[in-house]
């Protein structure tokens, strides 16, 4: 049973992410946050295998509660799922150890991919970014 905690400001993306992965038969929901402090307090007390996490976020941005679960729990793999789509901020993700960036617009085509790949340890960028990613162009912020 792989174990998520899934963080967004936005309930109906929350909502929208939980019956898209309440499908899997082995994969469940343990925790839901819509705040970067409440992240991590929800990871540390669910110790979630998979936290799929925004950017923007209310009291703690999700880069910064990312670094905080990461020190803590370094076992769990996190995915983040956003419109923010600058270069430079998807670089930061994964130099502080995200295995995967969904593009929110992408997220029914791609976040399946994504959350495989990270499982099996390896990375995932969303379509486009992972392009621009590559090639160092930039993008703008949406």
């Amino acid at each position: 049973m792989v174990r998520f905690l899934v963080v967004d400001d936005f309930e109906p993306f929350r909502c929208w992410v939980s019956s898209f992965l309440g499908h899997k038969i082995l994969w469940k929901i343990v925790a839901e946050a819509s705040d970067g402090l409440g992240a991590i307090q929800k990871a540390e007390e669910f110790r979630p295998d998979l936290i799929l996490l925004d950017i923007r976020l209310p009291k703690l941005s999700g880069i910064q509660a990312a670094q905080n679960i990461l020190d803590s729990l370094p076992e769990s793999k996190i995915i983040f799922v956003t419109q923010e789509t600058s270069l430079e901020i998807v670089r930061e993700t994964l130099r502080l150890g995200a295995l995967g960036y969904v593009a929110k617009a992408r997220a029914a085509a791609e976040l399946t991919k994504a959350i495989e790949a990270a499982l099996q340890g390896r990375r995932f960028i969303s379509n486009g970014l992972a392009r621009m990613h590559e090639e160092g162009v930039s993008l703008k912020r949406s």
